[in-house]
């Protein structure tokens, strides 16, 4: 698969994202009808490194990752613990390899945040990421309607 692919999967099937280009990635963002600035944080494929994430060493040709966040409790079922949040600059600490390509680890920044990473995915490993894809949308889609329900 390539971040394309993943990309062109996400537009397909999750409706009612803004797309933004920004900081070395593209970022999906759950904002039907542009209620919100740019709306509610669903998915990035980010493809270089950045000054506060270098773990996965994302500037090695044709690396990329695909980022999602996913509940707590299915976060647990595949990672023993949560991570603690990492100083700025640095990545969460644990036995994870940031770097290992096919591989689900947590987010190297954003584990803390039940975020998950997984860099270029097989076509094997992408089946198993759907089901947790579907579970990141429906909690961007419940956090939008809070945001735009105040």
């Amino acid at each position: 698969m390539t971040a394309n692919d993943i990309a062109d999967f996400v537009i397909a099937n999750f409706p009612g994202l803004n797309v933004v280009n920004a900081w070395g990635e593209k970022s999906f963002f759950y904002n039907p009808n542009n209620l919100l600035k740019r709306g509610v944080y669903f998915l990035t494929l980010k493809e270089k490194d950045g000054d506060n994430d270098k773990a996965s060493n994302l500037d090695r040709e044709n690396i990329f990752r695909i980022n999602f966040g996913i509940s707590k409790k299915t976060f647990l079922q595949h990672f023993s613990t949560l991570p603690k949040r990492p100083a700025k600059g640095h990545s969460i600490e644990g036995p994870y390899d940031f770097q290992k390509l096919d591989t689900l680890t947590p987010h190297p920044v954003y584990g803390w945040m039940a975020w998950v990473s997984i860099l270029n995915p097989s076509d094997c490993s992408f089946e198993m990421l759907e089901g947790l894809i579907k579970e990141s949308n429906q909690i961007a889609c419940d956090k939008y309607l809070v945001r735009v329900k105040g």
